[in-house]
């Protein structure tokens, strides 16, 4: 089972190493437009969940670390990537609604429901 500890966890290490690799991702300057800044707005957009998902307690739930996430996320997105990132962040959070521990299958078909609706909205 996934619990609100490992997804918030696991989000707090990604949103680190993106900072960790900004500059690599701002390189490859593709997503969604090559304007050079892509892995600058994405690294302070999940920066912003990672601020808050540090004061979030370790008993969270898995719908409320995904709930915090993604409005930390949208407050806090910058260009086209950060806002594109968010919404994403937005679909994962409500595909768990009412999840507390899902199993990692779960977590998997919630993100590939999160992904389907961003790309056929």
């Amino acid at each position: 089972m996934i619990t609100g500890l490992t997804l918030k966890n696991s989000i707090i290490s990604g949103a680190n190493n993106l900072s960790n690799r900004r500059a690599k991702v701002d390189e490859l300057n593709v997503f969604p437009v090559p304007d050079g800044d892509t892995g600058t707005n994405m690294g302070m957009t999940i920066g912003a969940a990672r601020t808050e998902l540090l004061n979030l307690p370790d008993d969270c739930t898995v719908e409320k670390a995904a709930q915090v996430t993604a409005s930390a996320m949208l407050r806090g997105a910058r260009g086209n990537s950060g806002v594109i990132s968010s919404l994403l962040f937005r679909g994962f959070s409500k595909a768990l609604q009412g999840k507390k521990q899902p199993m990692q299958r779960t977590l998997c078909k919630r993100w590939k429901k999160a992904l389907r609706a961003h790309i056929r909205p």
